[in-house]
C-alpha cells in the first residue's frame, strides 16, 4: 500500500454563535480580538482537513486543529508535505512523523502551523492504517484500556454569573458530572463564579478552571487558596506558557493541580514543564500533535507519574474522533474536554455521528478513526472558503 493522491480542504462554518459566545453577524470581519484572552478568535467554525488516498483505493482522513486562517495548514501540506509522502507507505507513521518535521527543523520551525499540518497528516495516516487492518486505532496503539471515555463540559460560555448557573445545572441534570469554566477574568470575580457554581451543583459535580494565561504568580497563588477551599479539581493555563519557573513555583504553592499543554505540540516543548516539576496535568491537543505524538507525549508524562486530559476545543470530527483513540489508548488520560456546540457542528460533517452522553465519550469500534466524513458537504465548505 502506497499514498498516492494528497487533497486538503480549509473550510469555515457559521455557527449559531460564535465559540465561547460572540456575534456571527455577516456585516462584521471574522478574526475579532478578545480583550479578556488577549488572542483572536474567529466567530465562525474554522478548520483544515486533509484526504489521503492510497493506489488501493483506501481513503484516511485527518485534522489539524487550525481556529484561524486554516489555508496556512493546508498549504503546507500541499507544497512541503506532499512530495515528502507520495509513494510511502501510511503503515509508516514513525518514520513520516520524523521526516515531516525534519523538513523545517534546521530552519527553526519546531512548532506552530508547522507541526499543526503534521498532526493532521498523520492523524490520517493512522485513519489508513486502521482500515487496512479492519480495526480501530486504539487496537494498532495497544488497546483500548476503556470504551467510554469520561468528560467534562467545556466553557459554560453566557455573560452573566446567573446564566454559568443556569448551563452548569442544565448539563448535571443530563448526567454530566465534570464542568471546566473558561474565566480569567480577576481574582475576585473568578471566585465568585466558581463560588456561584459550586453551591449550585452542589459536591457531586467536579469543577475545573481555564484562566487563559492571565494572571502573575502572585495573583495566581491568590486565586488557587480560593480554588482549594471550593474542592477544584485542576487550574488550567494560570500564566503566561513561556513562564516556566513561575509554573513551578506556583505549583509548590498550591494543592490544586496544574494543567496546560493546548499551546505546545511536541514531546520537546513538554519536557521543560515536566523536568522542572511545574506542571501536574498534560492537555496535549490530538489536532496539533497527532496521535502518533499524543502518544508519546502521554507515555513521557506517565514515567514521571503525571495525569493526562487531552485539550480538545474547535477541533470538529475527524479531530474528535482521533482524540477519542488516543484518550482510549493511554493508560493515564482521565478526562477528554467536550464542547457542545463544537460537537454539534462536527457531526453535521459526518454521515454517522460521535456519540456523548451523560459525560461519557462512547468509542464505535469501526476500523481507523470511526468516522465517515460527508465529502459533498466539506467540498461545499470549501469552495465558499476559496471565493469568500
Amino acid at each position: 500500500m502506497k499514498i498516492a493522491h494528497i487533497e486538503c480542504f480549509a473550510i469555515k462554518i457559521t455557527p449559531p454563535y460564535a465559540y465561547l459566545g460572540g456575534d456571527v453577524s455577516d456585516d462584521l470581519p471574522d478574526y475579532y480580538y478578545r480583550n479578556e484572552y488577549r488572542c483572536v478568535y474567529s466567530r465562525k467554525m474554522e478548520t483544515s482537513l486533509v484526504k489521503i488516498t492510497t493506489d488501493c483505493g483506501l481513503v484516511g482522513w485527518g485534522e489539524a486543529l487550525a481556529p484561524v486562517t486554516p489555508h496556512i495548514v493546508s498549504e503546507i501540506i500541499l507544497n512541503l508535505f506532499k512530495p515528502i509522502l507520495v509513494g510511502e507507505n501510511p503503515n509508516h507513521t514513525n518514520v513520516l512523523w520524523s521526516r515531516m518535521y525534519d523538513s523545517m527543523r534546521d530552519r527553526g520551525y519546531l512548532s506552530g502551523f508547522l507541526v499543526d499540518a503534521i498532526a493532521a497528516v498523520d492523524c490520517a495516516l493512522w485513519d489508513l492504517r486502521g482500515k487496512e487492518a479492519g480495526k480501530p486505532v486504539h487496537e494498532l496503539l495497544g488497546g483500548a484500556y476503556r470504551q467510554e471515555i469520561p468528560c467534562y463540559v467545556s466553557g459554560l460560555p453566557a455573560p452573566t454569573i446567573e446564566g454559568r448557573v443556569a448551563l452548569a445545572l442544565e448539563w448535571k441534570s443530563k448526567g454530566f458530572r465534570a464542568i471546566k469554566m473558561a474565566l480569567g477574568y480577576g481574582v475576585k470575580e473568578d471566585l465568585a463564579n466558581l463560588s456561584a457554581v459550586r453551591e449550585a451543583v452542589g459536591d457531586g459535580v467536579e469543577l475545573f478552571i481555564d484562566a487563559h494565561w492571565n494572571y502573575s504568580v502572585s495573583d495566581a497563588v491568590r486565586l488557587a487558596k480560593g480554588l482549594e477551599a471550593l474542592d477544584i479539581r485542576f487550574f488550567e493555563a494560570p500564566l503566561l506558557v513561556e513562564d516556566i519557573a513561575g509554573h513551578a513555583e506556583l505549583r509548590q504553592k498550591t494543592s490544586i493541580p496544574i494543567a496546560l499543554g493546548e499551546t505546545e505540540r511536541t514531546r520537546f516543548e513538554f519536557r521543560p514543564f515536566i523536568e522542572h516539576r511545574a506542571v501536574d496535568l498534560l492537555q496535549p491537543d490530538v489536532g496539533r500533535v497527532g496521535i502518533t505524538e499524543a502518544m508519546r507525549i502521554g507515555f513521557q508524562a506517565e514515567t514521571h507519574h503525571l495525569q493526562v486530559a487531552p485539550h480538545l476545543s474547535v477541533g470538529l470530527g475527524p479531530c474528535i474522533a482521533a482524540s477519542m483513540q488516543v484518550a482510549a489508548a493511554l493508560p493515564n488520560a482521565i478526562k477528554l474536554e467536550f464542547q457542545p456546540s463544537v460537537f454539534h457542528i462536527a457531526n453535521s460533517i459526518l454521515n454517522s455521528p460521535l456519540n456523548c452522553d451523560e459525560g461519557r465519550y462512547c468509542l464505535n469500534n469501526r476500523p481507523g478513526l470511526g468516522v465517515d466524513v460527508n465529502e459533498e458537504i466539506i467540498k461545499q465548505y470549501a469552495a465558499e472558503y476559496q471565493h469568500a
